[in-house]
């Protein structure tokens, strides 16, 4: 890179500084990073400085610093959410309205948003609908919703980030969230935290216990971005099979929600009513090209022994939603009935 295209490029710095509004001790920090390699280019300094600055500014000036999504507080829209989104847990939906409920007083009487009920922490087998709950949640209160996945995290810096100063740093996972959120205010799902790798389960939770403390999440610092970050109005949920790997410190910070495993009637109606025809539309067929008879629901909805969740009967679906899709295509049908006599040309 030449030197007349990188002091463009400075000039391109200096612009997005401007064009964002920051804290202004972080506007005057990125300012004097800015006019240091300014001066290291007009006299022959390193190109390599310009590439670590550059990237610094486009993070900062990307991040929600000032910008939230306005949430709404209507627990009988909530209650439409939830009924929508799963069926039966009436245990826990109410459960979780009661949190909501808490969490709209609390807006109500302090408009800043600042939330101080502890962060939902569902606990279940695979396939109990953890997740899909924090989805509701988030819908609920008209929030964005992103998700940190816990599975198999083997540092403390992949959530905390690493010094702008090494070429392939990146902010970590929390700020990455936040920036696909595009606001200060969304809900972060923590996936999967029993799921952590051993060797450094104990440096992990130490920064789960600084997100999750409201004593201490209004100053979040990232290694990378080196500016406290304001996490006071992201609402937490985290989940996990288990509560075995978890330090007593960071479930203090959490409530516990048990999800209850489905019976074989549940799960067929969760089956007919929400992921077959999710399937249908997603493959751009409709009701009218295939159903499922009866006697074939109980077949294939254990047909490997007990599942606690959905996962197995919503692969199953998955398949027989494809090999429908298929032969359509080929032209061998427009319209299946699956059947005792047929199942096993659908489903593996």
């Amino acid at each position: 890179m030449d030197i007349q295209k990188s002091l463009s490029e400075v000039e391109k710095l200096k612009s997005r500084l401007q064009s964002v509004t920051l804290p202004a001790n972080l506007f005057e920090k990125a300012s004097e990073q800015i006019e240091r390699i300014d001066l290291v280019l007009k006299y022959g300094g390193n190109f390599s400085q310009l590439d670590i600055t550059a990237k610094y500014i486009d993070w900062i000036t990307s991040l929600p610093w000032d910008k939230k999504s306005e949430d709404i507080l209507d627990i009988e829209k909530a209650k439409q959410v939830l009924d929508k989104n799963h069926y039966g847990l009436e245990r826990i939906k109410t459960r979780v309205l009661e949190y909501l409920s808490i969490l709209i007083l609390q807006k109500q009487g302090a408009p800043s948003g600042v939330h101080h009920a502890p962060s939902l922490f569902f606990i279940g087998l695979a396939g109990t609908g953890k997740t899909t709950f924090a989805s509701s949640i988030s819908e609920a209160l008209g929030k964005k919703f992103v998700r940190i996945p816990f599975g198999g995290l083997s540092s403390a810096l992949d959530l905390r980030g690493q010094s702008k100063n090494n070429l392939e740093a990146e902010p970590g996972m929390v700020i990455r969230a936040l920036r696909r959120a595009g606001t200060k205010n969304p809900v972060i799902l923590l996936d999967e935290l029993d799921r952590i790798t051993p060797e450094s389960r104990a440096a992990i939770m130490g920064v789960l216990i600084e997100l999750l403390d409201p004593e201490q999440n209004n100053s979040f610092t990232d290694y990378f971005i080196d500016y406290p970050f304001d996490l006071s109005q992201v609402l937490f949920i985290a989940t996990a099979n288990n509560v075995n790997n978890i330090s007593t410190a960071v479930l203090d910070r959490l409530e516990v929600i048990p999800m209850p495993s489905y019976t074989d009637q549940e799960k067929i109606m969760i089956a007919k009513n929400y992921i077959l025809p999710q399937y249908l539309k997603l493959s751009g067929l409709t009701d009218q090209n295939l159903k499922i008879d009866e006697l074939v629901w109980e077949k294939i909805t254990r047909p490997l022994g007990f599942d606690a969740g959905m996962r197995t009967l919503e692969r199953t679906i998955d398949e027989i939603v494809r090999k429908a899709a298929l032969k359509i295509v080929r032209g061998q049908g427009t319209s299946f009935v699956i059947n005792d006599a047929n199942v096993k040309e659908f489903v593996g």
